[in-house]
């Protein structure tokens, strides 16, 4: 449930001041806040709160310093600091609404399923002109990605994650269905069922696939990196490099958080959503270094590292996805270490085959403050991970470019004529921030949403 409720009755109100206009807001508040103000230092610096006290030391009003504009995290501190009371901003621009009411349901975020909250969160009245449905859809597509990150691998294997997935399909009334262990080399996807067949009975391979909406309306194909744990394979992955293996299937977790908004919002889109999910796992059957598997596509690719796993359940994916011909093609990927060297855990790295759907992402980041940055699918590159015996390897023995590397890969799996992005993500907050705590993050959820939007919507 989140932290909203309609009535506004005894709500304590919540004023918003920036830094140049704080003495104005004070001065319309009366002496007694201002001077409140001033004796705690409140300088209305972006997040900054003061909580002042009525006559009766009871709670009158509180205040929150902003930069208007940049409205979405504003609140989200507030939920969780508040005492458990209904609470109302004042005075804020309309376009500010959905924002700061996105911030506050964000910041409502905890995961229960091992530790209870101690506390429930303080409640906000919608502000006035805040657009709830798009509130509530991306706050559950983020808070389901966030969830399925989170849970370890015990409790989020390759069944639970598809368990998960013809959950969400149920509620929204898609097509589901599911290929499991050796029946994906009978139906023709082998580097999905290369990868996880050592996993252990129970765990085996499978292919996600989620179809909603009309037939006839525009095809958005969305694919993701379901690998729920990587142990490197036979070229074992350190303790360290290991440690945070729950969350390589960030990528899966973050497309169907984000199909779960676009069919609350009911776009009229064709969507399928494909996920591969697998357990990269040693055994006495597990993939070998130069092991040749030929693809879905046709192609061969030499196995020159284990540990490069994800770029292998994806190009089945992919050729699957693009034997449709979709009119928009996303894939999202815990990929590369490289692409968090280049750029860090907080900016997904982005690939397109189509500057102006890369301009389109880009700018729809930038607008919903969930960024991204654009690198170069630069062919120059493309003879790096080149096989004396196969079409292909599935790395390079260069140190260089890795995240380009892996892009280049997977685009050999893609037609040029089908718009196509891809994601490298880190999928996780490396520390906590308002709106945002320590743990999974569907980072570049709410920018591809919107720019599917933009492109579709009605």
């Amino acid at each position: 449930m989140l932290p909203f409720i309609s009535d506004a009755k005894g709500a304590v109100p919540v004023t918003l001041a920036a830094a140049d206009s704080q003495a104005t807001v004070l001065e319309g508040l009366g002496k007694r806040v201002k001077a409140w103000a001033k004796a705690t230092g409140f300088k209305a610096e972006p997040s900054q709160v003061a909580l002042v006290p009525d006559e009766a030391g009871g709670l009158a009003r509180v205040l929150v310093g902003w930069k208007p504009a940049e409205p979405l995290w504003a609140l989200a501190s507030l939920p969780d600091k508040l005492p458990e009371r209904p609470y109302a901003i004042d005075g804020i621009p309309a376009e500010a609404a959905t924002p700061l009411a996105l911030g506050w349901a964000l910041g409502g975020y905890a995961f229960t399923r091992y530790k209870a909250r101690k506390k429930d969160w303080a409640k906000l009245i919608w502000p006035k002109g805040a657009d709830r449905g798009l509130v509530e859809r991306l706050t559950e597509g983020i808070f389901l990605a966030r969830d399925l990150i989170n849970t370890p691998t015990e409790d989020m294997g390759p069944a639970d994650l598809a368990a998960a997935a013809k959950t969400l399909a149920g509620k929204h009334r898609a097509k589901f269905r599911v290929i499991v262990g050796d029946d994906l080399l009978k139906q023709n996807y082998p580097t999905i069922h290369m990868v996880g067949r050592a996993a252990a009975a129970g765990r085996e391979p499978r292919l996600i696939d989620i179809t909603w909406g009309h037939a006839k309306a525009p095809k958005v194909t969305l694919v993701g990196k379901g690998v729920c744990f990587d142990t490197g394979g036979l070229d074992l992955k350190p303790a360290g490099g290991m440690r945070m293996m729950k969350k390589d299937m960030g990528g899966a977790a973050t497309m169907l958080g984000l199909s779960h908004a676009i069919m609350a919002a009911r776009l009229p889109v064709r969507l399928r959503v494909l996920v591969p999910a697998v357990e990269n796992s040693v055994a006495g059957n597990a993939m070998r270094p130069l092991d040749i598997v030929k693809t879905r596509k046709g192609l061969t690719v030499e196995i020159g590292n284990t540990d490069a796993e994800g770029r292998l359940i994806l190009c089945d994916a992919l050729a699957e996805a693009d034997g449709e011909k979709p009119a928009l093609l996303i894939d999202f990927a815990t990929l590369t270490g490289a692409a968090r060297t280049a750029l860090g855990p907080d900016l997904p790295a982005l690939f397109a085959n189509d500057d102006r759907l890369a301009d389109d992402f880009l700018r729809a980041g930038t607008t919903e403050s969930d960024p991204l940055w654009r690198l170069p699918l630069w062919q120059g590159y493309r003879d790096m991970y080149k096989s004396n015996i196969a079409d292909i390897n599935n790395v390079s023995e260069s140190g260089f470019a890795g995240a380009i590397q892996a892009a280049l890969y997977l685009q050999e799996f893609v037609s040029a004529e089908t718009p196509w992005a891809h994601v490298d993500t880190y999928a996780w907050n490396a520390k906590s921030r308002p709106g945002r705590p320590e743990g999974g993050e569907a980072l570049g959820l709410r920018a591809a949403y919107a720019m599917i939007a933009a492109r579709f919507g009605d």
